[in-house]
Formats: C-alpha cells, structure tokens, sequence
C-alpha cells in the first residue's frame, strides 16, 4: 500500500490543537491533533459542496452577489459556491490558520480545483466573526463550514460565532432573504432555538458525506425574512 507522506504542521490558535496534512498518491488527508480519525479527506466532500448549493440555491440569477464562505478546509465549500453563483458575483472566504491557505496555494488546492485562482475569490486571512457588521446588510449568502459545526473541536472562539449573540450580528449582516447555512457533525436542537429566536425562519436537512453514502452531516438554512419583525 502507498505510504502516506507528511507534508505540514499548522498550529491552531489559543491552544486549539494541530493540524497536520499528508498525501497518499492523490489523496489528501488533515488530522487533528488528540481526536481520532481524520478531520477533513479529500476523497469524502459531499456534504460541503451540499453546504454551498443549498445555501446559494437562491443566488442561481443573481447579479453581484455577494457571498462569504467561513472556513477554507481543502477548498470544496469555496468552490461549490463559486459554481452556484454568476460570474459578476465575489466571494470572499475566511480562513483563521495562514498554513491552510499556503496549503490550498499548494499542492491541495489540485483537489477542488484551485478555487483560490478563481477571480472572484478574495481570502480574509483571519476570522470570519471580524467580517460581520451590526446593522449593515453586506452579504446575500453567508455559508459556515468553520470546526464541527455549532460544537467545535479546534477553537473556542467559535462558541460566540454561534451563540445569541453572534448569530443576531450574523442575522444584521445579511440583505433581507439572504441566507446563512451552517455545516455540522450532527443535529442540534439548542442551536435551532438561537437561530429562530435570532429571527431567521429555519429548515433543517440531512446530507451524506458521499453521494448516497458515507456519515449523515447536519446543514442549518437559516433564511432571514424579507422584512425583519418589528422593522
């Protein structure tokens, strides 16, 4: 069996772990220090590129969209997205760890299809929460593929990315009937409660990690109303 080969070693920020990414032939692979079993495979990105096509399902004829991608992984959110959307579109992706990037410059960035050379891409080196504004209406989609979803793994500043808080400031950056859609490990019923009480009307599907198969991932749809209650 070809020998997995290790290419590189990010640090996580405030003692978040580390990620360490290796390549066997064609297939990439990124671990996470302390957890079993891979954080993110090349060869199983199904329910990413689900994440982009739903939450940019509404921005199919739309001109100049503007769409953020929180969280770079190896590339497949971002370039599902830029395949949803037109070509007058921008779509800026976050991305908190510098190596991730490097990486997706690198040889990874094969994988998805080198959506960073895309013109349209333009990289936030930093968190996503920073690119979020209260009461000004910036993005029509915003799409979360940032740790395991609503439950982190790797960094707990995420916690405050989807507490009540977070999401409301979320909530106030989106155009009326943008939509933010959140990936996740699983279900979570405490985190349907925020979304609506944030105001967004929510629907909730189940994905699988491959086409037909693989785990089942969680995809929020949080669309906020045309007209805010009470505006």
């Amino acid at each position: 069996m070809t020998p997995w080969i290790h290419l590189g070693t990010a640090q996580i920020p405030n003692d978040g772990g580390e990620l360490k990414l290796s390549q066997r032939g064609k297939e990439f692979s990124i671990r996470l220090s302390g957890v079993r079993g891979e954080l993110m495979n090349s060869r199983v990105h199904g329910s990413e590129e689900s994440l982009s096509e739903l939450g940019c399902a509404h921005l199919t004829s739309t001109a100049n969209a503007r769409v953020l991608v929180g969280g770079l992984g190896m590339g497949f959110t971002l370039a599902a997205a830029l395949q949803a959307v037109l070509e007058s579109a921008q779509v800026t992706v976050a991305e908190l760890i510098p190596e991730v990037v490097e990486w997706n410059r690198g040889p990874l960035g094969e994988c998805a299809g080198r959506p960073l050379d895309d013109p349209r891409t333009q990289v936030h080196q930093g968190d996503v929460a920073a690119l979020f504004t209260p009461r000004e209406e910036i993005f029509d989609a915003i799409l979360l593929d940032v740790d395991n979803g609503p439950e982190g793994l790797t960094h707990s500043d995420n916690s405050g990315l989807y507490s009540q808080q977070g999401l409301a400031t979320i909530f106030d950056s989106l155009h009326p009937e943008g939509m933010l859609a959140v990936w996740s490990a699983g279900p979570d019923s405490m985190f349907t409660i925020r979304l609506k009480k944030a105001g967004f009307k929510v629907t909730i599907r189940t994905v699988r990690a491959r086409p037909g198969k693989g785990s089942r991932h969680t995809i929020f749809l949080a669309q906020k109303p045309w007209r805010s209650s009470g505006s």
